[in-house]
């Protein structure tokens, strides 16, 4: 509700001159609740459970404010009543109601101080066991990405020789380099009344979820560009409701820094950016690399609004505008060594909202059950065991599912026999949350990423080749022409695909124009919809589309012959059926990465 000159008018406006109060979502205005009758008292606790199921569990009231978003302000005494009352609402729905801020209004023609309060009130719904939000972490290598997840999801500050990213890392050349090279998980909860849930007590994963109102779960992506090809995966395949997109202070913005912002925007995730490592530079470096990110993120090609946090009610009024499609970048100055700001960043991520609102979560579940596997465990005495992302639907345990497509372009039946989410077991996972599936009837050779499960009722139909409407971002030569093979990103799919035909009269398309390309996969046919976004790339050429156009498989399809490279002989890269690995119990292996889910 207040902010500095600097950030323009979101937060200077917003403490007298709010936008007018919306019937759907989750923020309520109210000027004043004093002494209401029992009639009355029925009917705001009627709203106040409209406005927890809007926002899944979390509601903003902002008091002291007209419909029409006039800050009119409350005395100390009409304050104090009317939170009263929120609290008698709050615990006729057992629900848990936090002071954020309270600011004073200041008129002319008023003598005496008035304020105006916003409040968090949190319930966690009754179907589900909390309330879920995924962020992906993107930026360059050496960005401090990993270090800045330790700290937030350990609790400890870092001794600045990376030990804090440790804990992240899966595997040993990792630990040797501190460098990522694939995807991990990590978690970090907030209780009812806001208060940080994370491993700093030596909690267990198991503990967290069940003592927390609201999991973020930080999917760490890798940031060299040896390892990109991972890093659009685990960005595509994910699904994050947010993406951050992390800076070092004494780096500076780099080409993969502009390049993974480019995916984000592509994607349309929306963006939190955050400096790190300011502890290594002066103010006045500081200060450069945040005048070069608004001068980034106001360009042209990224149509944002920069808005710097610098205070706790920078963080609520951003938190507040990251919800639909909002089009501000909040970014953070950040230390892992130091602290410094940490704390800003956790406030924000606690009153940080869900990116879908009931009604579109409640479409989503109505829809056919869908499933996409990214990731392929065999776990000793439970068998084959499936991580992955529900696009819409529900799963509950015992379903029985149809998993492919297989290389035949076959679907087959299988059976869910137990369910886990963030390492702790569940009967029942919705849509948009990720979650480890143990199958039965169903043999280790014939799973493989890029799969889906499905619900028989889809009567699911697979693919060879598609169109889709393509953008061609970069290019090194002036035009594409047809027979170009580029890795195809949609959603948990990654496979080389050649652009059999280019749908204009110059049969080409070159750098920032747009055309109609049929592809056909090189290995085997794969699940696929229309209007899903698609990527694709090989090595600097890049460009993005939208799928308009399925051309269902059929089992005598002819696939196309690859082309070689001029300076050696390689075999298509596609995702291979033996991409499983068998699980371990040690530290950093896939069974505990699978458990994370």
């Amino acid at each position: 509700m207040s902010g500095s000159s600097e950030n323009g008018d979101l937060a200077n406006n917003s403490l007298t001159n709010l936008p007018p109060e919306v019937e759907e979502g989750n923020v309520e205005y109210k000027l004043k609740l004093i002494n209401p009758t029992a009639y009355r008292l029925e009917h705001l606790v009627t709203q106040m459970k409209w406005r927890l199921q809007e926002g899944s569990g979390e509601a903003i009231y902002k008091i002291g404010v007209e419909d029409n978003g006039t800050c009119a302000g409350l005395t100390d005494v009409e304050l104090n009543s009317t939170m009263s009352t929120l609290q008698k609402m709050a615990d006729r729905l057992g629900a848990n109601l936090t002071v954020l801020r309270k600011l004073e209004v200041t008129t002319e023609s008023d003598e005496e101080r008035k304020q105006v309060a916003e409040l968090l009130v949190r319930r966690v719904p009754d179907d589900q066991q909390f309330l879920d939000i995924r962020i992906s972490v993107l930026g360059s290598a050496d960005s401090g990405k990993s270090t800045l997840l330790g700290v937030l999801s350990h609790g400890q500050l870092d001794n600045g020789q990376g030990q804090s990213r440790l804990n992240l890392f899966r595997h040993l050349h990792e630990v040797e380099t501190g460098r990522t090279s694939s995807i991990s998980h990590e978690i970090m909860g907030f209780d009812s009344k806001g208060n940080v849930l994370n491993f700093s007590e030596n909690r267990s994963p198991e503990e967290i979820c069940s003592s927390s109102s609201k999991i973020l779960t930080f999917i760490d992506l890798a940031g060299h560009h040896k390892y990109l090809k991972t890093t659009i995966f685990g960005l595509t395949s994910n699904q994050p409701d947010f993406t951050i997109l992390v800076v070092a202070a004494d780096r500076g913005i780099t080409a993969t820094t502009r390049e993974h912002l480019g995916y984000a925007l592509a994607l349309n995730v929306p963006t939190i950016a955050v400096v790190t490592k300011i502890d290594k530079c002066s103010e006045q470096s500081v200060g450069k690399i945040c005048k070069s990110l608004k001068n980034l993120f106001t360009t042209v090609s990224c149509g944002r609004i920069p808005f710097h946090i610098k205070t706790d009610d920078h963080a609520y009024t951003a938190a507040s505008e990251m919800g639909g499609s909002s089009n501000i970048i909040p970014f953070f100055t950040t230390s892992s060594v130091t602290g410094k700001n940490i704390d800003l960043l956790t406030t924000f991520f606690n009153v940080l909202p869900p990116r879908k609102n009931a009604r579109e979560q409640e479409q989503l579940m109505q829809k056919p059950t869908k499933f996409q596997i990214d990731e392929v465990y065999s776990v000793p005495e439970v068998g084959i065991v499936v991580g992955g992302t529900l696009s819409h639907g529900a799963i509950n345990e015992n379903d029985q599912l149809l998993i492919g497509p297989s290389t035949d372009g076959c679907y087959r039946s299988v059976k869910v026999t137990t369910i886990q989410r963030n390492r702790a077991p569940c009967r029942m996972v919705c849509a948009g949350q990720a979650a480890s599936l143990s199958l039965d009837d169903v043999d280790k050779d014939s799973v493989r990423k890029g799969m889906v499960l499905v619900s028989e009722s889809l009567k699911p139909t697979c693919c060879l080749r598609f169109t889709a409407t393509i953008f061609l971002l970069y290019h090194p030569a002036s035009h594409l022409s047809e027979g170009f093979q580029a890795t195809v990103h949609v959603g948990n799919v990654r496979q080389t695909a050649i652009i059999e035909e280019i749908h204009n009269d110059a049969k080409s398309i070159g750098v920032n124009e747009q055309a109609s390309a049929t592809f056909c996969f090189v290995c085997h046919p794969e699940h696929l919809e229309t209007a899903s976004t698609l990527l694709f790339r090989e090595r600097t050429t890049k460009g993005m589309g939208q799928i308009t156009s399925i051309h269902p498989f059929q089992p005598h399809e002819e696939k196309p012959t690859p082309r070689t490279r001029r300076t050696r002989t390689t075999t298509p890269r596609c995702i291979p059926s033996t991409s499983h690995v068998s699980s371990t119990s040690q530290p950093g292996s896939p069974k505990r990465q699978s458990l994370e889910r």
